[in-house]
């Protein structure tokens, strides 16, 4: 997780990243049913990981690549992905964490350590590419990454067992790169799992999605977020770990963003510019715009980018009746009562489906962040009449 210059000083418990992170949380049905699904031969040779940003779905993707991965060469008596006989090698490194219905193997196994530091032979992992030009991830992932994958795929395996491919944000790729990797999935080689990981499943072409097993993972419970929190940001004080709970809805990765960024005077900040009867205040929002269209904002962007999505969804919900979980924050409870009925739910939703796109195209084509932001925050205002 990136960190803030402001913040680095201060030495903080870094979390994991997924692949290299021993512990998952809320998932344990999910987990279940893979393991189950392991042992009874019958696992799928593609499976599509959905749901909401930060929850563990990369977490639970290199956990089941792991566990994979260390069943070695087929020398074992287990069964195979497919049911082919001495698939079950590796038990040597399987150790007593993942019991007889988990997926974890030791953290200080070869196979863990190689997959944690990247170093596994067996394990590709497809994500989007770090733009030196533009100095930040491109906006999708393009053919040419997909095009490893077949590259990958027809190589002997180094360690005599699986290959595993990691696509992390498959609803990122663009046309071009989703064709290429619908071949593959047409065609799968032997000993090969691919392992997908959607936050917006509906986003990839429907054959891609017919094509593999699907795992729908929830939120997280707000339990799991508050403890996670207390783990590895220990300096939030209660009230400030509270709200970047609630705000977080489920997602550890949005509350360590939330947090990381100062991400509550953020949302306070964006929900002050839309609480004015007299509509928003332009020069107001032109230098809040500034200061988020800054290189060095990156984490106060993307902040501000889901509080809108967040927003607006709950503006949907307001204007349907629902009147939800009690509010997080004052402010934002005030503005859905100001705007909520302004406009019909189907409205609101629309809403946040183009201003979804309009910040998915500034990333892809590398447009002006700031007219990003002016328009997101005027097309609500517009909305609400």
């Amino acid at each position: 997780m990136t960190r803030s210059q402001a913040r680095e000083a201060a030495p903080e418990p870094a979390a994991p990243p997924p692949r290299a992170n021993p512990d998952l949380l809320g998932h344990e049905a999910a987990e279940a049913e893979l393991r189950r699904l392991f042992d009874s031969g019958r696992m799928p040779h593609a499976l599509l990981l959905s749901g909401p940003r930060g929850i563990g779905k990369a977490t639970l993707a290199f956990r089941l690549a792991r566990f994979v991965l260390a069943q070695g060469g087929g020398d074992g008596a287990g069964p195979s992905l497919f049911g082919e006989d001495g698939g079950g090698g590796g038990d040597a490194e399987m150790g007593e964490e993942g019991g007889s219905s988990g997926l974890a193997i030791p953290p200080e196994s070869g196979t863990f350590r190689r997959v944690a530091s990247g170093g596994h032979a067996d394990l590709l992992t497809i994500e989007r590419a770090y733009d030196p030009r533009r100095r930040r991830l491109r906006g999708e992932i393009v053919v040419g990454d997909t095009r490893e994958i077949g590259t990958f795929l027809r190589l002997t395996p180094a360690e005599g067992g699986w290959r595993v491919v990691v696509v992390d944000g498959a609803d990122e790729m663009n046309r071009n790169a989703a064709n290429a990797l619908l071949k593959i999935l047409e065609e799968p080689p032997r000993r090969a799992l691919l392992l997908l990981i959607a936050h917006s499943p509906g986003k990839l072409l429907p054959t891609i999605r017919s094509r593999c097993r699907r795992f729908p993972l929830t939120p997280l419970t707000p339990t799991i977020v508050g403890e996670l929190l207390h783990r590895y940001r220990p300096e939030l004080d209660a009230e400030t770990a509270a709200t970047v709970t609630a705000l977080a809805e489920g997602s550890i990765g949005r509350a360590f963003d939330l947090a990381a960024a100062d991400g509550v005077a953020l949302y306070r900040a964006a929900l002050t510019l839309l609480s004015r009867d007299a509509g928003i205040d332009p020069a107001a929002l032109h230098a809040f715009a500034d200061r988020l269209a800054r290189s060095e904002a990156e984490e106060a962007y993307r902040v501000v980018e889901a509080a809108v999505s967040q927003l607006l969804a709950q503006l949907a919900k307001a204007s349907a009746g629902s009147s939800g979980e009690p509010e997080a924050l004052p402010e934002r409870g005030a503005v859905l009562r100001r705007l909520g009925g302004r406009a019909p739910a189907a409205r609101w939703a629309a809403l946040r489906g183009e201003i979804e796109e309009s910040f998915a195209r500034t990333d892809a084509l590398n447009l002006d962040r700031k007219q990003t932001i002016l328009g997101a925050f005027f097309a609500i205002e517009r909305a609400a009449g």
